[in-house]
């Protein structure tokens, strides 16, 4: 920090006070009883203000530059506008001490030795405050809410704006340390605001707005008279009885003497917004100073360390921007830097720093040693273990522990020296001197090295990365680059104050001067930009500059050197210029041009720089071809072109190098079939079909279909004009190609079906393939299409394709529930076993959603199926078994219906008596396993309500009983617990009219019979009507050998005689009287019983050679009339299957009105006996009267 006098002048009269126009234009004095006006640009005296009668102890300027004011020992203070008048004057009890604008309200504060007073333009008089003591200075806050009063006895007083007191502070010293002046710090940065006092207990001491002390006191050694801070509140100046005016941090660090006065300094202030200081003094001198503060700094490759507010250190990691604070709390005087070292001098001693790490980013450092020591020195160096000093014309190599090692005396100034690395201890130093030598020193040897004398004194010098050569900047501003070898001049450039080799690149340097920057490479012209400061480093692609205090990295990119290289071919040269820093344009204009050139391994690595696979691709291509041993440039270089797009220069190196077939390639790839039609002339046929369709499938891509189909066509590329006609669904189009195809054009024609079907046209579809003969497609055509009368069609003429026919049919007949004819569909197929199948699907799901009459006709439905495909003798004995059993199933299902129906829904539809026979006809027939979803606790339910209701009190109490052994559901829980109680009050026997007869032997059956659904006499089964479940009369007789089942049924249709009955009635007749007498003695024969008279038919009339019983089973029925009015007709059969036929085909002749589903076959026995479950009460529905059985 140097202090340079501007101006200076005297008055008459003692400098007691001084106020700057915010501005700064003008400077206010307080001398005698006058105001002086000075303009501070040069010192002249503008106008001397008259007003006071008394000497001027104080003056203050407002805020806003309005006004200002002053106070004097004659009790007045008066407020003086800008235009130097004054506007307003009031006085106190006593002499004015000092006046302070608040700097937000404006409001004036006015002290006097026993009180304060509060002014402001709105107020029409002046609020007073008394005070204890004599008030001495005041200052206000930086927001203007409060208001320091520093006093004679001690004491600072802060108050409010309307003078109340908030904090009172009492310095240790009391009445014997006066304060002198007070002054808040300016600084808008501070958390707090914070308060400097300066005592005259000779003491510096700062305190928060809370009143707490920050630090301890600060000794001055003399008596403080005033004290100011800078505009930003970095500085403070205090001046007072040692006759000077002394520099210190905010924190009290005393950095330095700004000026040595005559006498007493009683005011000194900092212009505002600068670095200019007045001074007022007792003699009356004003002193006008400018206060230079010099960088002090030190770089090192991308470190950069400096002095921040005179006592800190920065170190500033040039590229990550990483800042480090090192606090000395002394005046840092020198900065030295050298890779992990860091070496501050301080007034009185120097401390070495290292680094914690050996990262490269790292910016931890702690002291390694100290020396304390003075010195005085013009430049401070530091290397690996040793510190330089350089004290003009003399160079002295210190150890870390202070030692002086070596000395080196030059022959003139030393006006720049650089430490250029080297092992630790010893490192070389690049030195210049004034008389023009440029030296190299070793720090362990003793000589020196002259590398070059140039006649011009050295004012800058860097050497290159390799050591070959030095560029020095000396003192007319000439950059000059020497071979240091050779000792020759290499290049000169003028108008250069700073110079910096780049670290990365031999041949790169850059200089500063003038505003510009200048970067020149090799010897090639110089590039320029602008650019404010010095160049003090160079690395890479980024150039430090250090403008004014501020060290700054600029990225530059190296594009211009670059082109430079580029412009003679000098490939290589440019990748390495291009590595420093280039825009992604610089690389890819790099890379082409060395692509252009065949520079394959620097276009390589430009490519990948920019990630441009394409053509990293195309030189991985080149070079594998190269491997191969192909050596033509030409064709080479025209792939580079085809890839830039210069494409007729491309095609003319494929010609010249007899590539034609390339050339075409690459115009019809970019779709430019004009030039390659002109390229190719009038050539070979095949080549020009190649290129319409080309063309074609460039007319598909840019989604012209219509175009590209009549190229396909007239390139013959069928089938590629068929896929876009489908696609686009262009059915016309599709048919016109079918037409004019020849019938031997399979596959397109095929095409065309298939994309026929898919856009709902099977007209065209079947058209093409009878075209083709494909009579296979068409079957499948119509069954897809389900036109069933065309494909029923087909099959007559080509029976070949039945299966393909009737089994899709069938499926789809299925899953339309039309089963009936789905059955004969496969029938006709021949897939019973399919059949089959999803009737049993069909049944388990009717029986699983518990829709029992359904089960029960698919059940019968099943068992039809296994009829006939019992007529295969492979599998007769199989399918007869499954017959049995699927009839058997029908039955229960059948009967379980009303019992589900009777348990689940609230009302019934049927009879007591047919739920107690279906009931009873279940609990006989479940004698062994009960099929899924049939319930026994509903049957005995059923049967034991039922039982009761109709008098069969034993049979219901057995039921009952029965559920008692059975998981019987809640719902039912209650009920039968009841009836189970109240049966008991009922008599242990059942109803004699609800007891079965045999009507073949006569016998009662109980009605719980253990044999199940037979006699317990005969063993005959009982045949149940499949309405009411009541035993039918029909009974089973066997024919006798050697009787024809025709002869039988002639036999039995025969009519029984009828005897004449003789009338047994006599009428007499008298005169007065009428009498009709029976007589009883007349024959009882001739009864007209059907039954007796076909007995005695058969008994008059017998069959040849007629027995009881046959081995051959025979099973009839018939009925005597029907109640429809027809005659009911029987068969016989000793052929179980004809039997079944013939029954199933009697189902014309059943009364109208019977539904088809309940149809069952009479029966089907076995050769040797009956099967006692079954029954045929299928075919005896609830109407049929009177059955006679023979």
């Amino acid at each position: 920090m140097r202090a340079v006098l501007t101006w200076r002048d005297k008055a008459e009269q003692c400098i007691y006070d001084l106020a700057f126009k915010p501005d700064g234009t003008q400077l206010i004095l307080a001398a005698g009883n006058r105001l002086l006006v000075y303009d501070t640009s040069d010192g002249t005296l503008l106008q001397p203000l008259k007003g006071h009668k008394d000497t001027v102890y104080c003056v203050a300027y407002a805020k806003d530059g309005k006004r200002f004011a002053s106070g004097s020992a004659d009790k007045s203070v008066i407020i003086w506008t800008s235009k130097l008048e004054g506007i307003l004057k009031y006085t106190h009890n006593d002499s004015i001490q000092c006046v302070s604008y608040n700097p937000i309200t404006h409001q004036l504060a006015s002290c006097s030795s026993n009180d304060f007073g509060l002014w402001s333009p709105e107020q029409k008089s002046v609020s007073k405050n008394k005070s204890s003591s004599k008030i001495t200075c005041c200052s206000w806050t930086n927001d203007g809410q409060y208001l320091a009063l520093g006093m004679f006895n001690g004491i600072i007083s802060i108050r409010n704006k309307n003078g109340e007191e908030k904090v009172k502070i009492e310095r240790p010293g009391g009445s014997l340390s006066p304060i002198w002046s007070i002054c808040w710090n300016p600084s808008r940065e501070e958390h707090n605001d914070i308060l400097a006092v300066a005592d005259w207990g000779q003491k510096l001491s700062f305190y928060q707005l809370s009143g707490k002390q920050i630090g301890k006191d600060r000794s001055l050694n003399f008596d403080p008279c005033c004290i100011s801070y800078f505009t930003k509140g970095e500085y403070i100046l205090l001046g007072g009885s040692d006759k000077q005016v002394s520099l210190f941090t905010k924190d009290g660090v005393r950095l330095g003497t700004v000026g040595e006065q005559n006498s007493w300094v009683w005011t000194c202030k900092v212009k505002p917004d600068s670095n200019y200081v007045v001074v007022g003094c007792q003699d009356g001198t004003i002193s006008f100073y400018q206060l230079i503060f010099s960088t002090v700094h030190g770089l090192y490759k991308d470190r950069y360390a400096y002095r921040d507010s005179m006592t800190d250190v920065i170190v500033q990691h040039l590229i990550t921007e990483q800042k480090v604070r090192i606090k000395c709390k002394e005046l840092v005087k020198k900065i030295a830097i050298y890779k992990n070292r860091l070496a501050i001098q301080l007034p009185e001693k120097i401390l070495i720093y290292e680094l914690y790490s050996d990262d490269s980013s790292d910016m931890h450092y702690r002291v390694k040693e100290k020396i304390v020591k003075k010195f005085e020195c013009n430049l401070l160096v530091v290397c690996a273990d040793h510190i330089i000093l350089c004290q003009e014309k003399r160079l002295q190599c210190l150890s870390f522990r202070g030692v002086k090692e070596r000395e080196w005396q030059m022959e003139s100034l030393i006006r720049y020296i650089k430490v250029i690395g080297g092992p630790p201890g010893r490192e070389g130093l690049l030195v210049g001197l004034k008389n023009g030598q440029i030296l190299k020193i070793f720090v362990d040897n003793l000589f020196t090295i002259i590398l070059l004398k140039q006649a011009t004194a050295v004012r800058c010098l860097d050497m290159s990365a390799s050591r070959n050569k030095v560029a020095v900047v000396d003192e007319n501003d000439m950059c000059l680059v020497y071979d240091i070898h050779t000792k020759e001049l290499l290049f000169q450039e003028p108008n250069a104050n700073s110079v910096a080799w780049n670290t990365q690149c031999e041949d790169m340097l850059c200089f500063s001067g003038g505003g510009y920057l200048n970067i020149k490479a090799s010897t090639f012209p110089v590039h320029q930009q602008k650019l404010q400061g010095f160049v003090v480093g160079y690395n890479g692609s980024k150039i430090f500059c250090l403008h004014v205090f501020s060290m700054s990295s600029v990225e530059v990119p190296q594009s211009a050197p670059m082109y430079q290289y580029l412009d003679r071919k000098m490939f290589k040269e440019a990748y390495q210029i291009a590595c420093l820093g280039v825009t992604d344009t610089d690389w890819r204009e790099l890379a082409m041009e060395a692509l252009e050139g065949l520079e394959f391994e620097t276009a390589k690595k430009a490519f990948t720089r920019v990630q441009d696979l394409r053509y990293l691709e195309l030189i991985n291509s080149i070079e594998e071809r190269k491997k191969r041993g192909e050596t033509n440039n030409e064709l080479f270089l025209a792939d580079v072109f085809s890839y830039q797009g210069k494409f007729h220069e491309a095609a003319k190196l494929y010609k010249r190098s007899g590539h034609e077939n390339l050339a075409l390639d690459m115009y019809t790839d970019l779709r430019m079939f004009e030039y390659a039609k002109d390229f190719l002339g009038s050539g070979d046929p095949k080549e020009t079909k190649m290129l319409i369709t080309k063309q074609a499938d460039w007319a598909r891509n840019i989604n012209e279909p219509k175009a590209a189909v009549e190229m396909y066509m007239s390139a013959g590329e069928h089938v590629k004009a068929i896929e876009i006609s489908g696609s686009h669904g262009w059915v016309d189009t599709l048919i016109d190609i079918a037409r004019k195809l020849d019938k031997a054009k399979r596959e397109p024609l095929l095409m065309c079906a298939q994309y026929f079907k898919k856009l709902d046209n099977p007209g065209y579809a079947a058209e093409t393939y009878l075209k083709i003969g494909d009579l296979k497609s068409l079957v499948q055509l119509h069954v897809e299409t389900q036109h069933w009368d065309e494909a029923f069609a087909l099959g007559e003429k080509h029976p070949e394709f039945k299966d393909d026919i009737y089994v899709p049919y069938a499926q789809w007949l299925a899953e339309k529930d039309r089963f009936e004819e789905a059955q004969k569909a496969f029938h006709k197929a021949g897939r019973q076993g399919e059949a089959v199948r999803v009737l049993e699907q069909l049944t388990h799901n009717a029986v699983v959603e518990s829709r029992f009459n359904d089960a029960a006709y698919y059940y019968w439905m099943l068992s039809m199926q296994c009829l006939d495909i019992a007529q295969d003798p492979a599998q007769k004995d199989a399918m007869l078994s499954k017959f049995h059993h699927f009839q058997h199933m029908a039955e229960l299902y059948h009967g379980y219906h009303a019992i589900q129906r009777y348990t689940e829904e609230p009302f019934s539809f049927h009879l007591p008596e047919t739920l107690f026979n279906i009931s009873r006809f279940l609990l006989h027939s479940l004698t062994k396993n009960t099929p899924l979803g049939i319930s026994k606790v509903n049957t005995l339910f059923t049967l034991a309500k039922q039982s009761k209701a109709l008098g069969a009190y034993k049979l219901a109490r057995h039921a009952y009983d029965k559920l008692q052994g059975l998981q019987i559901p809640a719902k039912f829980q209650k009920s039968i617990e009841l009836g189970s109680l109240t049966i008991r009050s009922k008599p242990f026997h059942d109803s004699e009219e609800l007891v079965p007869l045999c009507y073949r032997c006569s016998t009662n059956n109980p009605l719980l019979n253990n044999l199940g659904n037979v006699c317990i006499n005969c063993r005959q089964p009982f045949v149940f009507s499949a309405s009411s479940y009541e035993v039918l009369h029909l009974v089973e007789f066997y024919l006798e050998e050697g009787i024809t089942d025709e002869e039988a049924v002639s036999l039995i249709d025969l009519e029984a005689p009828r005897h004449k009955r003789e009338n047994k009635w006599q009428e007499i007749t008298s005169n007065s009287s009428q009498t009709l007498r029976l007589d009883e003695a007349m024959d009882s024969m001739g009864d007209d019983d059907p039954f007796t008279a076909k007995l005695s038919f058969e008994v008059l009339h017998p069959l040849p050679a007629a027995r009881a019983w046959f081995p051959v089973s025979f099973c009839f029925s018939i009925s005597r009339m029907s109640p429809w009015g027809g005659q009911a007709s029987g068969r016989s059969t000793s052929d179980p299957l004809a039997k079944a036929r013939t029954v199933q085909g009697e189902e014309t002749q059943l009364p109208l009105g019977l539904p088809s589903s309940r149809l069952r076959p009479v029966c089907c026995l076995e050769q040797t006996c009956p099967d006692p479950g079954l029954s045929a009460s299928a075919l005896n529905p609830e109407g049929w009267a009177s059955v006679i059985c023979l």
